[in-house]
């Protein structure tokens, strides 16, 4: 059983395709002026598919082929809302091994004709993230293919520690100011749970602040109450974060590791993603900026606040 912890991120660094780490990192001096403390960026936009599911979904099929668990002949299946799909396409192709992505039939277009382009197959189900995994296992279990699910797999999670392991190396190297506060968009929770796994070890005085649309709060419900908690629907703009279902194996390990989750309306949203696309020199997503919508909406800490940019897939 892989055990997810500052151990096994440690080690699993070095094994992500150098394209996929030590992504920018530094002190955004608009952002600083405006919020009123120091304000640091991590930026996981720029690389081969855009945001930063490459370094967990490298080691998660990496792992799934090194076992003989998946092969040239049986595949996998995923289902993703574009970005986690993408990134499972990518290690796909390298390794030679077939994909198959279920995204709902309201996926971004420019999402999936990326995933397309990796060269996995896509398939529209469904009329949400959920309808689409439902669809993905069923087709699974139809090919006797490997379902991985984004926040089931343990190496998915350990795959975005490594982002918070490069925030603390910065602070330790002088580069970046300590940081109080660190808000994470929080979707099904593998990427909040690394990065908080990595920084309560590292950081231990950094409070961890998931970040969820109000109007997709399945996993703010779910934190609070220590038990998955279901919602009726998950209709937010923020796409990569639409959680209506929430994954049990994530949801554990964030009940240790996080601080705070807070909600962040669909006007605080557009505003931050407004916001960003006039102060810093990126396109980002929706996702991407619930961060900085936390930000401006919260009593400002004594100490910097370091934001993750999670993806920059926007379409013309």
């Amino acid at each position: 059983m892989t055990i997810i912890d500052a151990g096994a991120i440690g080690d699993a660094a070095p094994r992500i395709p150098r394209v996929f780490r030590d992504t920018p990192q530094y002190v955004s001096e608009p952002l600083s002026a405006r919020l009123g403390v120091p304000t640091l960026v991590k930026v996981e936009t720029v690389n081969p598919i855009g945001c930063f599911k490459g370094r967990g979904t490298w080691l998660a099929v990496e792992q799934l082929f090194q076992s003989g668990t998946v092969t040239p002949r049986r595949g996998i299946v995923v289902a993703s809302a574009g970005n986690f799909g993408q990134g499972v396409a990518y290690a796909g192709r390298a390794l030679g091994i077939p994909v198959t992505v279920c995204a709902a039939t309201t996926a971004s277009a420019f999402k999936v004709a990326a995933i397309r382009q990796l060269g996995a197959e896509v398939r529209l189900r469904g009329a949400d993230f959920d309808a689409a995994r439902d669809a993905a296992r069923h087709l699974g279990e139809e090919r006797d293919w490997h379902l991985l699910v984004d926040g089931q797999d343990p190496w998915i999670t350990i795959g975005a520690g490594t982002i918070g392991l490069e925030l603390s190396r910065g602070v330790d190297a002088g580069e970046l100011p300590a940081i109080a506060e660190c808000l994470v968009p929080l979707g099904n929770g593998a990427l909040l749970g690394g990065i908080a796994t990595w920084l309560r070890h590292a950081t231990p005085d950094t409070r961890m602040i998931g970040v969820v649309a109000a109007a997709a709060p399945a996993m703010a419900l779910s934190w609070r109450a220590a038990r998955p908690v279901q919602t009726a629907t998950a209709e937010t703009v923020a796409d990569g974060i639409a959680v209506r279902v929430p994954v049990p194996e994530a949801l554990g390990p964030l009940l240790e590791v996080v601080d705070e989750v807070v909600e962040v309306s669909e006007a605080e949203i557009l505003d931050a993603t407004q916001q960003l696309g006039a102060m810093l020199p990126l396109r980002l997503e929706t996702s991407a900026a619930v961060g900085w919508a936390a930000a401006l909406a919260r009593s400002r800490p004594a100490g910097g606040v370091a934001l993750v940019l999670t993806g920059g897939n926007v379409g013309p």
